[in-house]
């Protein structure tokens, strides 16, 4: 290996260690997750409570949530060519920075009393999901086939570590709004967006050399064809790759829809629970208990993706989140056993079809179309969980929790649907290269 780092992490003539470098590359970013992931949920318990206050319409209470997922999507778009030319740390400092700037607008949101400054808020916001799915691509681009599954998945699982504190700060949070005499319900934004700088300054002072600057710079030396500055726009080059390969559209397809099914579902919950006289650190403990499902087990599926293969693994998922759905759907108002267990396997399935479906995308993408087919995805996955989040207060409006449950499993047997279409597709490429 002749790869050579600077301060960069790439270009003078200290030789590098991939496997090396990718081991430092994982510890960094399950570092940056586990700080970063308190900004991204402590605001899922009450953001669509807040987006109800502001506009005094249940019906648009999953705006804000809304809004959010749509900014992921969107900035997903704006860090692919960035982390290309600059980097993974570029694009996910940059992420992160946005993702506080929007949690301070969310604060502000509540203190003047503006649905409009609360949706600009939370689609900044997004940024902070956007760095953290990019943060688990970096974790595979000096991976190996036979561990691209579990380093993505060990960036997945360290989430669980925020994650699962985030929505239990929604109680100590409201308090210290009292004491600094603004909204309760904004105290949990104030308390993520100090989260979300400490990850941008984690990733921005750790995440040296870069893993994908060091993986384009292996590929040149074996012959890729890595352009400096790419042709023609990234989602021309995606859907180009994506008729070169059907698996990453399959993949693709999978993702989005088990993302779409997760937060339809998840964004109404807190108010399907306080109708029926939950408080607020009760319904942070059920979020707790969903978000825990989405990420705790996540080193089992990598490593499961890894043994039996990604496309099973998916299919798998879509199954999980049927179980889940029928289960949020015999669930009464308030607090009760079914939602607990319907929003845990939520999260499980979303797990298993994420890291399965991520690891196809990673595994099947061009060196030198990497970033732009995955941001891509993440682009599909944001514009199609957008749609059943703002769709999601529409149906519980005017049908009910139980009815926005059933209507989501066409969503979980459509990943299914995936994950069988993925399976068929590698079988027939194994076959042609073999005959």
């Amino acid at each position: 290996m002749t790869a050579t780092s600077d301060a960069e992490g790439v270009g003078t003539t200290t030789p590098l260690d991939p496997d090396r470098v990718q081991r430092r590359t994982v510890l960094v970013l399950v570092l940056t997750q586990a700080v970063g992931a308190v900004g991204i949920t402590i605001g899922i318990a009450t953001a669509s409570l807040l987006a109800r206050d502001l506009s005094g319409s249940e019906a648009m209470s999953g705006l804000a949530q809304t809004a959010q997922v749509l900014g992921s999507a969107v900035i997903a778009m704006v860090l692919a060519p960035l982390m290309f030319r600059r980097g993974r740390r570029s694009g996910l400092v940059s992420g992160y920075l946005v993702a506080a700037a929007g949690a301070g607008l969310a604060v502000l949101a509540g203190v003047v009393d503006s649905m409009t400054v609360l949706l600009v808020g939370a689609f900044l916001l997004g940024a902070a999901t956007s760095a953290n799915n990019a943060a688990r691509y970096a974790a595979t681009d000096l991976a190996t086939d036979e561990n691209r599954g579990r380093s993505l998945s060990f960036v997945v699982w360290a989430t669980t570590i925020g994650a699962v504190a985030g929505p239990n700060l929604t109680g100590p949070a409201g308090d210290l709004a009292q004491g600094l005499d603004i909204p309760e319900l904004t105290g949990p934004f104030a308390l993520g967006g100090i989260g979300l700088l400490a990850a941008a300054l984690v990733v921005g002072v750790l995440l040296r050399p870069d893993p994908l600057q060091l993986a384009q710079e292996i590929g040149r030396e074996g012959g890729a064809a890595v352009p400096a500055t790419p042709s023609g726009n990234a989602l021309g080059r995606a859907w180009a790759t994506v008729r070169e390969r059907p698996v990453i559209g399959y993949a693709v397809l999978g993702l989005s829809l088990a993302h779409a099914a997760m937060v339809g579902v998840m964004v109404m919950t807190p108010l399907h629970m306080e109708h029926g006289g939950a408080g607020l650190e009760v319904i942070g403990i059920v979020i707790s208990v969903h978000v825990f499902g989405m990420f705790a087990f996540s080193p089992l599926v990598g490593m499961l993706a890894d043994r039996v293969g990604r496309p099973p693994v998916l299919a798998l998922g879509g199954a999980v989140l049927v179980a889940s759905l029928l289960l949020c759907a015999s669930s009464p108002e308030g607090m009760s056993w079914q939602v607990t267990a319907g929003l845990f396997l939520l999260g499980a399935g979303w797990s298993l079809a994420m890291v399965s479906a991520s690891t196809m995308v990673a595994e099947h993408a061009p060196l030198e179309r990497r970033t732009d087919v995955q941001g891509s995805s993440d682009l599909v996955m944001g514009l199609t969980a957008a749609a059943a989040g703002g769709l999601a207060g529409l149906v519980v409006g005017l049908s009910g929790y139980p009815a926005l449950a059933l209507v989501t499993l066409a969503l979980a047997l459509g990943v299914i649907g995936s994950g069988v279409r993925a399976v068929s597709t590698v079988e027939q490429t194994a076959t042609r290269r073999t005959s």
